[in-house]
């Protein structure tokens, strides 16, 4: 099959689920009204509540949700064929994760600004709440790990993408004073600032000048590196230190003054990469090689398929990202539609052409199997297939291979960056709302908060296990990751469900995904946390089956605590939804 005719099909499918349903949504279930005074106007504060552009806004919440895992989990998930992942991922988009963020950003901006997490009180109870906060804590804490293992590895494997990644945070911070200090237009200087980042790109990977290697800078691989422990690990543990100073700084400072600004850029490169390797699909059209499904799996697709695709059909690491950040800059709520719909629409169309990147990029069936010959294989190699499968696309606009690599990799690193400095703020808030239950006033604080956030993250991305090694903490989590983060997405789907049938509208909308993805997952979940990562699988994984089935246990209970809140008569009208008249 031609990559073309598949890439144009999902992308009618997206076009079309935007234009047709998330407006059906927008008008006849949540009932937006363009005179409710938001939360941005509301608690405008200058720091974290600011009214925003709905394009600024949009392009922030995009780059947020955007990071490596639309790119990683599908190019994992072809291992069971090209044909279930797309699917999942198209339909998944338009039904499920467009329907998701768009109401989690809705529920929120109704109710203060408030994070799902707190909203899950007023909707199932306070100890829902507190078991909810515990979940969405841990996920944030995964996030920030497995981002930060991804960037770390891709700057010592991609030495040329360090540069001009690092160039876009004093950018980002000028943009940002003459927006919101002189009043400038931000398009035309964030622009000039993604111009200026490739052109570092250029000349790092053209000429191999400007790159920060760190690995070399340290005698080659074969040396002893920092204590012994080689040159590569040396270099990875000096990254993830200098990741975790950024982020410590990026998630304390007002958002205008860099995550706003840096997201604005992001969004712009997520287009032109986006733009790149759609076109360099037109013209190279290449064929489809990789098998429609693989007969040769070692693992079943079902339900497994539904939790490694991930943030490429649905997460609810976006739910956070509406609640938590999004909601507090939301100037009308009408532009929830675009921020939230659209935004879950432009990651779909990250994960169709990650798939198709992959399954253009091999010769034949043969070579793809050969490099997918187990799904640990197809996760220990899904990334650098997708850089060289796009890397392969940009070429057909005449772009260098080094180049199109370098540009590739900058693309990724930003993004997951853009989501680990959203994460950390995210983790300080819910560190923050923890302390004042229960009472813990220290823990209120900004800089405690987010301490505890980065020495916790810092510690877990580092942990070895097992044979693993050193920094191997990162990369393990990726399937607790996914499984954690599906919950959360149907949890919060639960909790929509709850809030839409006492306003007394249609609630199928999300109960129906809902359902559909509580049952893949916690069967999922189930599978891996007893089969295989306790002490009764064959390799037993102690990190993954302790986290795994406190989160397993805490889903169950909250599950079960919302469904009886569901079912139960709603005599009394909601207080949740005082919405300006």
């Amino acid at each position: 099959m031609s990559g073309i005719l598949a890439a144009v099909i999902g992308l009618v499918v997206f076009a079309l689920g935007y234009r047709y349903y998330s407006k059906l949504v927008a008008e006849k279930i949540f009932r937006l009204d363009p005179n409710y005074v938001t939360p941005a106007h509301k608690y405008e504060d200058g720091v974290d509540f600011v009214p925003t552009n709905k394009f600024v806004l949009w392009g922030h919440h995009f780059t947020s949700v955007a990071g490596a895992a639309p790119i990683l989990g599908p190019a994992i998930a072809v291992y069971w064929g090209w044909l279930p992942a797309l699917l999942w991922v198209v339909l998944g988009t338009v039904f499920a994760a467009g329907v998701h963020d768009f109401g989690t950003l809705v529920l929120s901006v109704r109710n203060k600004g408030q994070s799902i997490g707190t909203l899950a009180d007023k909707l199932i109870g306070q100890r829902a709440k507190m078991l909810f906060l515990f979940i969405i804590l841990i996920l944030v804490l995964m996030v920030n790990a497995v981002f930060a293992w991804v960037i770390a590895n891709l700057f010592v494997s991609y030495p040329a993408s360090v540069l001009p990644v690092f160039i876009q945070i004093p950018l980002a911070i000028w943009i940002g004073h003459a927006v919101y200090k002189r009043k400038t237009k931000m398009l035309g200087p964030s622009l000039a600032a993604l111009a200026v980042m490739y052109l570092f790109a250029i000349i790092s990977s053209k000429w191999g000048l400007l790159q920060i290697d760190l690995v070399q800078y340290m005698g080659g691989e074969g040396s002893t590196g920092l204590f012994g422990m080689g040159a590569v690990n040396s270099a990875f543990l000096i990254w993830i230190v200098i990741l975790m100073a950024y982020v410590y700084i990026a998630s304390t400072i007002p958002v205008w003054k860099l995550l706003q600004p840096r997201d604005f850029i992001n969004s712009h490169q997520l287009i032109v990469g986006l733009l790149i390797l759609y076109l360099g699909l037109l013209f190279t059209n290449p064929e489809i090689t990789a098998p429609i499904t693989n007969p040769s799996a070692d693992t079943s697709w079902f339900p497994l398929l539904f939790i490694t695709v991930a943030c490429g059909a649905i997460s609810g690491f976006h739910g956070l990202v509406s609640s938590g950040t999004s909601s507090k800059q939301l100037n009308r709520e009408t532009d929830a539609r675009f921020v939230g719909y659209f935004g879950a629409v432009g990651e779909g169309s990250l994960a169709l052409i990650s798939i198709l990147a992959v399954v253009t990029f091999f010769g034949s069936t043969d070579e793809f199997l050969a490099t997918y010959s187990s799904f640990q294989a197809a996760n220990g190699s899904g990334l650098n297939v997708f850089v060289e499968g796009a890397s392969a696309l940009a070429t057909g606009l005449m772009i260098p291979p080094e180049v199109a690599g370098t540009i590739v990799s900058v693309i990724i690193v930003s993004f997951a960056a853009t989501t680990l400095d959203t994460a950390v703020r995210m983790m300080r808030y819910i560190i923050s709302e923890l302390g004042m239950e229960y009472n813990v006033p220290a823990l209120s604080k900004k800089h405690v908060a987010t301490s505890l956030a980065v020495i916790s993250s810092t510690v877990l991305v580092l942990l070895p296990e097992g044979s693993k090694g050193f920094g191997s903490g990162g990369y393990l989590l990726w399937p607790l990751f996914g499984t954690s983060n599906q919950l959360l997405a149907g949890i919060s789907l639960l909790l929509l469900s709850i809030w839409l049938k006492k306003r007394g509208s249609n609630y199928l909308i999300t109960l129906i995904p809902m359902v559909f993805l509580m049952f893949m997952t916690l069967w999922a979940m189930f599978q891996k946390v007893i089969f295989e990562w306790s002490w009764f699988g064959s390799d037993p994984k102690m990190l993954l089956f302790v986290l795994g089935a406190i989160i397993f246990v805490f889903a169950v209970w909250i599950v079960l605590t919302a469904f009886s809140a569901l079912t139960r008569s709603m005599k009394t009208s909601d207080d949740l939804d005082k919405t300006a008249k």
